[in-house]
């Protein structure tokens, strides 16, 4: 189905209030207060649908506090104060230069996020709040997400993910890999941040959801403990701290829960997480029994390259010698010969390093940061790093990351294609929260005369449609059950109301290397509706061979954002027009046209008639297929008589491989 983007001044009207929403909010309240749920009348939206009375309470997360009151807590600095001496030189290398074209640099001005949020809110109130804690931390520290509207976001807020907030963070864990002692202080300086976290019952246990712990001071954390001179002040002293060189680093943001829903009984068996009590923090504050929006650090802590796997052909860990990648930053940071601030162009030697990550955070969004330049007037994009040729730039790292993340091998086994899809990557594949994300498989069979005779998981880049039916699609689908449907007037079933998702309904995602499936049991992210055996990190499909069939070309696609799921934030937002206004940067922006990850050829032979099972080899299994049809028509006529008899028999023992 075709469909023509809005104009954006177009005003969205709430649907009409039905004479059911009387009994659906009587219904609600009933099932909320069985939960021990707030008793307060919920908002009704669009379509009759009510509003799960959320409040603070129920989205707080242990780590430092937002205190904006406090002069003792200096504020987020901005990122473009970092640009004197971290940009303008060598070629894409600068720490701010590449940070600044990349999804975590844009977090917050994201319009997908924005109309994600959006529907967050209309779903369960302030739901917003918790994803501003991810995409904005700056905002979030300084008090500006107390209503969970991006709109309240300002100045460096829009920053994202930007360089004073990481070089803050702390290890929440003292310890070998926490912060060294600085030149003069003997003492370890994470220890009063720590202490006093545990003092007020704050420190963080568990990885992810943002549960950051952040220097009140404004210092400078770095891996590098051989910077002879610094140049930010005396408050602004420098501490080394190993943490940054760690994964768990990552997973500070990169596994999110939602702390509105615990495991039960049932969890092990439907996989279907309850609504808490409504107006508390979660009963136990541990990840683990949150529902698991996405376990993008967990997949990695759970995979073998905790311990390092190498690659003969060097794909990941840029200037690694060896080959080997055992952490997020060494495949999302590689590491280059660069140095890490601008004096080394004034003849400093010192600030060259070998092993220099480069700030580049190649991920698998393919579209967003063109999309975020395209909404602003060049001279401002310009000013803040964005500039087209950059952008291009870090296009180009988002391709390469995505080929880099599988390998494809075809097969011929008798009148079929066997396409094998192994997952390189250090996590699912694809990973994360599956707002639209997936990979496909595209087959085109070619006959003598190289005209495409047929085609499987075609895709039609004018409308964005995928035919599904006949291929392989890789994807995660998560939705809300009966249970939150009552509560909600939503119907049951897959969707993407990410604030009400309390069961995956699919995932058939490619696991990475040392996947078992106990483990991925345990951090909720194991395959739904699929199978994959420990330790199986491809997967294979066959796809049948047309008649006249020579050749077969096989395409692994993905794609960031389906129209599905753009289209979902276009109609079910009845709050402001940010749905509207991602959908027609989605549109301006190419569709989120699909990545070719790999593609491969296959020339074609004609299949053994007496390969009846189409395993390529004729042997005892199509002996049994043809004695037991003996007598009769079909399976085992393999000379076409009409009958499976002796003439039959002998053709295939004359075959039998």
């Amino acid at each position: 189905m075709s469909f023509t983007p809005m104009p954006t001044t177009t005003t969205r009207r709430l649907l009409p209030v039905t004479g059911r929403i009387a009994r659906r909010t009587l219904l609600a309240l009933a099932v909320l207060a069985t939960t021990g749920s707030v008793a307060t009348v919920l908002a009704r939206g669009g379509g009759g649908q009510v509003k799960v009375p959320s409040t603070s309470a129920d989205f707080l997360q242990p780590g430092t506090q937002p205190d904006p009151l406090n002069p003792a807590v200096s504020p987020m600095e901005t990122a473009t104060s970092c640009t004197y001496c971290h940009s303008g030189y060598g070629d894409q290398v600068a720490p701010y230069d590449t940070w600044a074209t990349t999804m975590m640099a844009q977090a917050a001005r994201d319009p997908i996020w924005h109309a994600a949020v959006s529907i967050a809110n209309q779903d369960a109130n302030i739901g917003g709040e918790t994803c501003i804690r991810c995409h904005s931390p700056g905002g979030w520290l300084g008090g500006h997400s107390t209503n969970g509207n991006p709109a309240d976001l300002v100045g460096e807020d829009l920053e994202g993910v930007n360089c004073n907030f990481c070089h803050r963070v702390v290890n929440p864990q003292l310890g070998a890999n926490s912060a060294i002692a600085y030149p003069g202080d003997p003492a370890n300086p994470d220890t009063p941040i720590i202490s006093a976290l545990v003092a007020s019952g704050q420190l963080p246990t568990g990885n992810g959801n943002a549960r950051y712990v952040v220097d009140p001071v404004s210092v400078r954390r770095g891996p590098f403990d051989d910077v002879p001179q610094n140049l930010h002040g005396f408050e602004a002293r420098l501490i080394t701290s190993p943490f940054h060189r760690m994964s768990e680093f990552c997973g500070t943001c990169h596994d999110v829960s939602n702390p509105l829903f615990s495991k039960t009984a049932k969890t092990g068996k439907t996989g279907e997480y309850a609504l808490n009590a409504l107006g508390a923090p979660h009963p136990t504050q541990n990840p683990q029994e949150m529902f698991p929006e996405q376990r993008t650090y967990s997949e990695w802590a759970n995979s073998d390259f905790v311990n390092g796997v190498a690659y003969a052909d060097h794909r990941f860990g840029g200037n690694d010698a060896d080959g080997v990648v055992s952490s997020c930053q060494d495949c999302h940071m590689p590491k280059v010969i660069a140095g890490g601030c601008r004096f080394y162009e004034f003849g400093e030697p010192w600030f060259e390093r070998t092993d220099m990550p480069q700030h580049s955070f190649a991920g698998a969004n393919t579209w967003v940061v063109q999309a975020v330049r395209n909404g602003m007037l060049p001279d401002d994009a310009d000013s803040i790093g964005l500039t087209q040729p950059a952008i291009d730039q870090a296009s180009a790292r988002v391709i390469s990351m995505l080929q880099n993340g599988s390998d494809m091998t075809l097969t011929q086994l008798g009148s079929s294609v066997k396409v094998r899809v192994t997952n390189e990557s250090g996590h699912k594949l694809p990973t994360g929260y599956p707002e639209g994300r997936r990979l496909w498989l595209n087959v085109k069979f070619t006959n003598a005369a190289n005209k495409v005779i047929a085609e499987r998981g075609a895709y039609d880049s004018s409308t964005a449609s995928l035919v599904t039916a006949d291929t392989k699609v890789y994807q995660a689908k998560a939705g809300i059950t009966q249970a939150i449907a009552k509560v909600t007037g939503l119907p049951a079933g897959p969707s993407f109301h990410l604030a009400l998702a309390n069961k995956f309904y699919a995932d058939n995602r490619i696991p990475p290397r040392g996947f078992t499936n106990a483990a991925y049991q345990a951090i909720g992210a194991a395959p739904v509706g699929y199978s994959y055996a420990d330790g199986q990190h491809w997967d294979e499909t066959l796809f049948d061979i047309p008649a006249g069939a020579v050749s077969a070309t096989v395409t692994l696609y993905y794609q960031t954002t389906s129209r599905e799921y753009i289209e979902f934030l276009r109609d079910t937002n009845t709050t402001n027009d940010t749905g509207l206004t991602a959908y027609n940067a989605w549109a301006a922006t190419g569709k989120s046209a699909p990545v070719a990850m790999d593609s491969a050829v296959i020339a074609l032979s004609a299949a053994n008639p007496a390969d009846l099972n189409s395993d390529g080899l004729v042997n005892a299994s199509d002996l049994a297929l043809l004695l037991n049809n003996w007598g009769g028509s079909g399976t085992g006529d393999i000379n076409g008589s009409g009958a499976v008899d002796a003439s039959d028999l002998a053709l295939l023992l004359n075959a039998w491989s």
